[in-house]
């Protein structure tokens, strides 16, 4: 017979499902509401920086800690009395760990954020942590589960605490498609089971790779730091600090910005003597990246062939070699990577290994455009116009976005498709900072539609029809022979007509 009422367990398991689940996914809400009944308070469909200060928790999860606070001491009697592995031990230690949570939830703040972020001593109030943890399951410690030591839990909630402050910062908006990218991001982390994650998989998650999919300026990088920034640290409880937590946890480069000979060097390093101009030896960024960082290559659908086949025993065996050397070395960090290139369309193409695709594709974000975004929220406008103006004007911010928001929809109307995404709009409350108005880049997102306005037009000469006729056969037949046999031409006629750029935009 169980010792707790029936309310009471239907609270209790309610408290455990929220402990373990997407803080951002609907299903949050949904067990606030059913644990606090009356006395839940609407704050909005999705959890998001403009609508909460993450170092405020929302008034529905305070109020479920208050409820935990004045009845913890008579749960703890019963759990006390009841059988070891039992459902009422267990409802009791998700309890404590959601009320230490928000217990220590502004200490967490302040140090890892605030003023004492750069203090030796700011992690002191982990023995009073350890002190609560020892009162509250100090009788259950023998019976506890795998990952619930108050060391690890305390590294943990520091963990969260990061992944909320990240996420957060870095994916604004109050859109269906910009809840779904936190939650997307918030799994990327803990993954869907945060019980598994808590036990074991805290300590494996460089092992999978990311994938960011998505059109230039979505913010894929922001998402790479949310991802990178918030891995699991572990807490040193003796020295009462996280040892790994100042080692340059997180390394950017952008692939297209660099040759492939400077992409080998930088990514796996070079002895002396490897090629002309290597005067020393050079660690790469593979060898730098410490066991809990992360390197993020952006752009990795343009990588060259021989340095994909190169990455692919990175993520296979997590081994490299320097360039001009045999001796092998061990990556220990995780591996985000992004492009805007359809990586499916590359490999039919053969551009991209498909190899090396599946080994990066275990864990796959999709970022939304803004144009899909306002599709679904409109008045997401004004919101992120708000915070781009407050970024670029401060305290002038306010007349900003009155003035940015009625000229983006008197000019270029709610229908504007806004090809440059974020970075676009970001551009756009400048260029109204400055001259009150923007001009953008009428470019055809259709080559098809281009091509024909100019054809119309008389613009064309023969040369540039020819190549564009040449490269839309080959972008739609896939090879230079099958090109040549519908255009009644030499293949060698076709490959060398084929527009590089013109091919890409059509890709």
């Amino acid at each position: 017979m169980s010792r707790f009422s029936p309310s009471e367990q239907r609270f209790l398991q309610d408290v455990s499902d929220l402990v373990y689940c997407n803080p951002f996914s609907s299903k949050r809400t949904q067990l606030e509401r059913r644990a606090l009944g009356q006395e839940w308070a609407d704050e909005g469909r999705f959890w998001s920086m403009e609508v909460d200060d993450p170092n405020r928790p929302r008034r529905n999860a305070w109020r479920i800690h208050e409820k935990i606070e004045r009845r913890l001491d008579v749960w703890r009697e019963a759990a006390l009395h009841a059988q070891t592995g039992s459902r009422e031990r267990r409802l009791y230690q998700d309890a404590v760990l959601h009320l230490l949570y928000y217990r220590y939830s502004g200490l967490f703040w302040e140090a890892a954020f605030g003023s004492r972020n750069q203090e030796p001593d700011r992690w002191h109030f982990y023995r009073d942590f350890e002190d609560d943890w020892k009162k509250l399951l100090g009788d259950l410690v023998a019976n506890l589960p795998l990952g619930m030591g108050a060391a690890h839990i305390f590294a943990l909630f520091f963990q969260i605490h990061r992944a909320f402050f990240h996420i957060f910062r870095r994916i604004i908006g109050n859109s269906p498609g910009a809840a779904d990218l936190r939650a997307a991001v918030w799994e990327s982390i803990f993954t869907c089971d945060l019980r598994r994650y808590r036990n074991s998989l805290f300590d494996r998650m460089g092992q999978f790779a990311a994938l960011i999919t998505g059109p230039s300026g979505t913010g894929k990088d922001l998402v790479a730091q949310a991802i990178g920034l918030s891995r699991f640290l572990p807490f040193d409880s003796r020295r009462q600090t996280f040892p790994d937590q100042n080692k340059g946890l997180y390394l950017a480069i952008n692939l297209a910005a660099l040759s492939p000979a400077l992409i080998e060097s930088e990514l796996f390093g070079h002895c002396k003597g490897a090629f002309t101009g290597a005067l020393n030896d050079r660690r790469g960024r593979l060898e730098s990246c410490p066991a809990r960082g992360c390197i993020f290559l952006d752009e990795i659908g343009d990588l060259d062939g021989e340095i994909q086949v190169k990455l692919l025993r990175v993520i296979e065996n997590r081994a490299f070699q320097r360039v001009g050397e045999s001796t092998d070395r061990e990556f220990k960090g995780k591996l985000i990577a992004a492009t805007n290139v359809d990586l499916a369309e590359a490999i039919e193409r053969g551009q991209f290994r498909e190899d090396l695709y599946f080994r990066l594709c275990s864990d796959r974000i999709a970022m939304p455009s803004l144009a899909d975004q306002l599709g679904q929220e409109p008045e997401l406008l004004e919101e992120l116009v708000s915070y781009m103006a407050r970024r670029v004007a401060g305290e002038a911010s306010q007349d900003l976005v009155a003035q940015s928001v009625s000229w983006i929809r008197s000019n270029l109307g709610d229908d504007y498709p806004w090809p440059g995404n974020f970075r676009e709009l970001d551009q756009c409350v400048r260029n109204i900072l400055i001259r009150g108005r923007y001009l953008p880049l009428r470019l055809s997102r259709n080559p098809r539609e281009g091509f024909q306005r100019r054809f119309e037009s008389c613009r064309l000469s023969a040369e540039e029809v020819l190549k564009h006729y040449c490269t839309l056969t080959y972008s739609k037949t896939g090879s230079y022979s099958a090109a040549a046999r519908r255009l009644s031409l030499d293949r060698r006629t076709v490959k060398a007509k084929i527009d590089p750029k013109l091919l890409k935009s059509l890709s």
